[in-house]
């Protein structure tokens, strides 16, 4: 869906309780003009085809919305890495699903988790991933691109090095790749964004080994732990190890104006969480601009 906005777009991960189109009621409480949500139950593998009635009220509360951008994130279920087996072809599957879900809804970025290697190796935990996207490019619909989401490396995790994003957008030159840069996820992976040196550093680290113009979206997310703790613990904004220099660079960065910029932390009672960190991000932003 066209839509511009001379604000930065700015939002979070929003429910679709009630119906997939009441994210678009939840976007407004917050003043949000961009979103990430589920296009299912994300703890279940399968779901009902969605109906004409469905598609048009997304359709129609988008449109009456302030909402520019819309990014969907897969059910953490699916795993590409996995070996061949119920549980690959169920992943495969369950992908392709939620690939022609989003197209159905107008959602033309879908954010997905390499997966984990399970002990099997990064190399072939990545030649895996790569053999799946392959397949599932084949059979999925063309408005769609796949974002490919930077890891903390938490166990046997895959992606959290760059070099294992540009490693599968290499295998797959047919796919239809983005990024999506989650800031707790690098700090933990080791990169260091506890400064706005460090955040120089690894955009050059990132612009060198994949290419900034792959990034189609930021999780904007603190990390409890710190740098290098291969930990996945998301914290609220100016809470943890990432610096506030690095949101304020993110912001500004004109590299990034029309890149939606996402929180995936916990909401709060009556949002309280979320609207405190949308609003000292918009300030960040009011500052330095």
């Amino acid at each position: 869906m066209a839509k511009k906005s001379e604000q930065p777009l700015l939002g979070a991960h929003l429910s679709i309780a009630g119906g997939l189109h009441r994210v678009f009621d939840r976007a407004a409480e917050l003043d949000c003009n961009a979103l990430q949500m589920f296009t299912k139950n994300a703890s279940q593998w399968r779901a009902s085809p969605l109906s004409a009635a469905e598609i048009e009220a997304f359709a129609e509360a988008w449109k009456f919305s302030e909402v520019v951008s819309v990014v969907a994130h897969d059910s953490y279920l699916i795993t590409l890495a996995a070996p061949e087996g119920n549980k690959r072809k169920r992943s495969l599957a369950a992908f392709v699903d939620e690939m022609q879900r989003c197209a159905v809804l107008g959602i033309e970025s879908l954010v997905m988790h390499p997966g984990a290697h399970l002990g099997a190796g990064e190399g072939t935990g990545l030649k895996r991933v790569a053999d799946a996207l392959r397949s599932i490019f084949a059979d999925a619909p063309g408005t769609v691109s796949v974002l490919l989401e930077n890891t903390a490396g938490q166990g046997s995790y895959l992606g959290y090095r760059f070099e294992h994003l540009a490693e599968i957008m290499e295998r797959v030159p047919e796919g239809r790749f983005g990024v999506c840069f989650d800031t707790c996820h690098a700090l933990a992976a080791g990169y260091d964004l506890t400064s706005g040196e460090g955040y120089e550093e690894t955009l050059s680290a990132f612009e060198r080994l994949v290419g900034t113009t792959r990034i189609a979206a930021f999780h904007l997310n603190d990390s409890l732990r710190e740098q290098g703790s291969r930990v996945d613990r998301h914290a609220q904004v100016g809470q943890g190890a990432v610096s506030l220099q690095v949101f304020a660079a993110i912001l500004t960065d004109p590299r990034f104006r029309s890149v939606p910029k996402l929180l995936e932390t916990a909401p709060g009672e009556n949002n309280c969480l979320h609207r405190h960190s949308l609003e000292r991000l918009r300030k960040m932003a009011a500052e330095a601009s």
